[in-house]
């Protein structure tokens, strides 16, 4: 299982919400790229990082950080937040980032999703952010009328390889992952699942691996001194 750390952005800087919740927000770091350098240390080969800003614009305004923590920590990194048009997918990944992630457009904006596949293939992943069982759009600030796994099923036909679930309630909270839902993920698909949201301890990344998940996300666990990173990769396995 790949472990990705993960930098949260807003204004250049590297900050985590509670919740999803923007006036919520703790500031971890004024140097991202630094982070990455430090994921890059502890023997982690992959970075997921989100445009907070983005996410709720639908601009890029990380643009010029989210390049500089690929480049100092020369790491795959997937960046989400705000990609609602194939300029921003071609940007991004044009520019040498391995994978952009969709999440708003790909609820409001199919035809431009089924585009991005076309184009990018396996570049092109769901984010798929779940709020009492529904798909939250826009920066997790609107909840839209589609079920978690029906959306999930409609992403598998479409072609989508790669989907990043969050479980919102437990982001930032440190209460530990929902393994019930990644279980039921990983039984009712065949697509590379990442975890997102809640992991709180090397319990939770030990559980997420044993489920033979394709990767977890560690955010806020890893900056409070929760999770130690060299040790969440050593029990992922292999990341290369």
């Amino acid at each position: 299982m790949y472990i990705f750390p993960a930098i949260d952005l807003f204004d250049g800087k590297a900050v985590r919400l509670y919740k999803g919740r923007y006036e919520d927000m703790t500031i971890y770091s004024e140097d991202p790229p630094a982070i990455g350098g430090e994921f890059a240390a502890c023997g982690a080969r992959h970075i997921h990082l989100v445009d907070l800003e983005g996410a709720k614009s639908g601009q890029t305004p990380n643009f010029d950080t989210v390049c500089r923590i690929k480049e100092r920590s020369g790491l795959f990194c997937e960046i989400g937040g705000g990609i609602r048009s194939m300029e921003v997918v071609n940007r991004y990944l044009d520019a040498g980032l391995d994978r952009v992630i969709l999440g708003t457009a790909a609820v409001t904006d199919p035809e431009f999703l089924q585009e991005a596949v076309a184009a990018w293939g396996e570049k092109i992943a769901v984010g798929v952010d779940i709020r009492d069982g529904f798909v939250a759009i826009r920066g997790w600030t609107q909840k839209s009328e589609l079920e978690a796994m029906a959306f999930c099923r409609r992403m598998e036909e479409i072609g989508v390889k790669t989907l990043i679930v969050t479980d919102i309630s437990r982001d930032g909270a440190m209460k530990g992952t929902n393994r019930s839902l990644y279980e039921e993920l990983a039984r009712s698909f065949d697509l590379q699942i990442t975890a997102s949201g809640g992991v709180s301890d090397l319990e939770d990344v030990r559980a997420l691996a044993a489920m033979d998940l394709y990767g977890a996300i560690i955010g806020k666990a890893y900056y409070i001194g929760a999770i130690d990173l060299k040790e969440a990769v050593a029990i992922g396995g292999r990341q290369e």
